[in-house]
């Protein structure tokens, strides 16, 4: 047997859908991916039955409108960074991208560092951009310029750190977060490596420890 196709929505069912939809990007912006569901409900003008008939959870409803977001800022920074000829300039240049992203939007300062284990096509988005900077990492590594012992999975401490910087700082003094960034990198330099105390987390390990920060967030 085929797929079965499912029927189009009802004309009233689907204003409510788009008035959901609408109401989570606008929560999610402003207050991050932990905003209530009743809270974005009622800025839709529906119950919050309604809301959880229609996705069931806050995951789904993050996989409704994030990932195309989330998709499109991610891809840009990575095109920014391939234009960089210097290898190093490269890849500085693309976590600091990723890191403006999180100080200027609550919503992607969630989606980068943490994970919402069923928000499936988020968190393979998000799994991609820790992939694609593989490239960028072995340049800079390959140039003499980053730490040979730097991982991939080590570009979370990075997002980690600056999220919690993002959040410290928020109307206090709101570019903290390019002074830790910057001290951070002068770390990551091969010239300034010393040997480190522990081996680097797995990927496993990283994935679990950001589902842990999607959780404790709610």
């Amino acid at each position: 047997m085929g797929d079965t196709v499912k029927p189009p929505l009802r004309r009233d069912a689907q204003r409510n859908l788009e008035r959901l939809v609408a109401a989570a990007t606008e929560a999610f912006r402003e207050r991050g991916l932990q905003v209530p569901l009743e809270e974005i409900a009622q800025r839709a003008g529906v119950s919050a039955g309604t809301l959880y008939n229609r996705f069931g959870g806050r995951d789904a409803l993050i996989d409704a409108v994030m990932p195309s977001l989330v998709e499109a800022q991610v891809r840009e920074a990575l095109a920014r960074a391939g234009r960089v000829d210097d290898p190093w300039e490269a890849f500085t240049l693309y976590v600091s991208l990723l890191c403006e992203l999180q100080a200027t939007s609550p919503a992607l300062n969630d989606a980068v560092s943490s994970r919402f284990p069923d928000a499936s096509e988020l968190t393979r988005i998000c799994d991609a951009q820790m992939t694609d900077v593989r490239g960028l990492i072995a340049a800079a590594q390959l140039s003499g310029d980053l730490r040979t012992d730097f991982t991939t999975e080590d570009l979370a401490y990075l997002l980690w750190s600056t999220s919690m910087v993002v959040r410290a700082t928020a109307g206090i003094t709101p570019h903290a977060w390019r002074r830790s960034l910057a001290l951070s990198f002068d770390g990551l330099r091969a010239s300034a490596a010393r040997p480190l105390p522990v081996p680097p987390m797995t990927k496993a390990e990283v994935q679990e420890a950001m589902l842990r920060l999607g959780t404790a967030r709610r």
